[in-house]
């Protein structure tokens, strides 16, 4: 157990990203050319842990990786940034998580994830992991593992009084054991409709989906890109934020950075209002940064706009 407790837990997924720079996503038989390519260490996972460490949280992970070279350059990754990877073991057999993104021109993109060793998370390794680290003041989970291993980490993290933080991409049902254990849900357009089952498109569908998706009991707060974001803080009124305007190069980890400046923030004590907003001025910056600034964006390079 660490001897100073963790502010943020991570747990979730790793994948080695293989970023294609090409003017247009390819279409059905298409082979588009590329004009440049690159590997980024990511998985929303190690995206966020990696953000809430640069913010100034002490940060923890627990996750998998193969014993490929893929894993090795992920977990040098995590101690590079000052991630405490202890709990991010190796397993055996099974190739580490990576994905393939095409980013056109205008900073948006397509990807495909391959899971591998995410996989292979299970409800009893992520317990064990936990009680490893010791309680933290926040665990933050995705949904890039099984369902199952995000629930049980839940529970015992909720039981141990800590604020669960689930950013639930990408879209899938939620289990009702894990929902009852969420302190604060973060979703996106397409997140929010398949979780409340009603159409969000904009800010007026979007604060109408907030009571589904359990604002005034739990934090929510509903990302709309370049439409800003809806909240509602547990037991408060819902709240609209709008983006800063800035000229995108890549839309890619925009919600991973947004996740990890957040719970930086919560961990010391801000309001759900002030972290958000921190949070939204964090994304905004990060994805209009060329992809060798995003390596070395973090909390001193917010000053002064840090809270």
């Amino acid at each position: 157990m660490a001897t100073t407790p963790f502010d943020v837990i991570v747990c979730g997924s790793l994948h080695l990203d293989i970023m294609v720079h090409a003017p247009h996503l390819p279409r059905i038989d298409e082979t588009a050319v590329g004009t440049a390519w690159e590997t980024v260490c990511g998985g929303k996972g190690g995206n966020q842990a990696v953000m809430a460490a640069r913010m100034g949280a002490r940060t923890a992970m627990i996750g998998r990786t193969g014993s490929d070279d893929f894993g090795r350059q992920l977990r040098a990754n995590l101690e590079a940034n000052g991630v405490d990877g202890s709990e991010v073991r190796v397993a055996h057999g099974a190739g580490s998580g990576m994905s393939v993104a095409v980013l056109k021109p205008d900073g948006d993109y397509g990807a495909v994830i391959v899971s591998g060793a995410n996989l292979s998370l299970e409800a009893a390794n992520c317990s064990d992991g936990l009680a490893h680290l010791g309680p933290a003041k926040m665990l933050v989970l995705q949904n890039e593992i099984p369902a199952s291993a995000n629930a049980g980490i839940a529970a015992r993290a909720a039981a141990a009084g800590m604020h669960v933080i689930l950013n639930a991409a990408p879209a899938r049902p939620l289990d009702p054991a894990l929902y009852d254990n969420v302190g604060t849900l973060v979703v996106n357009r397409v997140e929010a409709a398949m979780v409340s089952g009603l159409p969000v498109s904009d800010q007026s569908s979007a604060l109408a989906a907030l009571s589904a998706l359990g604002g005034g009991r739990r934090n929510v707060v509903l990302t709309l890109g370049g439409d800003g974001l809806v909240m509602q803080p547990y037991n408060g009124e819902a709240t609209v934020l709008a983006a800063h305007p800035v000229v995108p190069v890549s839309t890619h980890g925009a919600g991973d950075c947004f996740i990890g400046a957040l719970a930086s923030r919560l961990a010391k004590g801000d309001r759900l209002e002030h972290a958000a907003a921190f949070a939204n001025l964090a994304a905004a910056r990060y994805v209009a940064l060329p992809g060798a600034q995003r390596q070395s964006f973090g909390l001193d390079t917010m000053k002064p706009a840090s809270l």
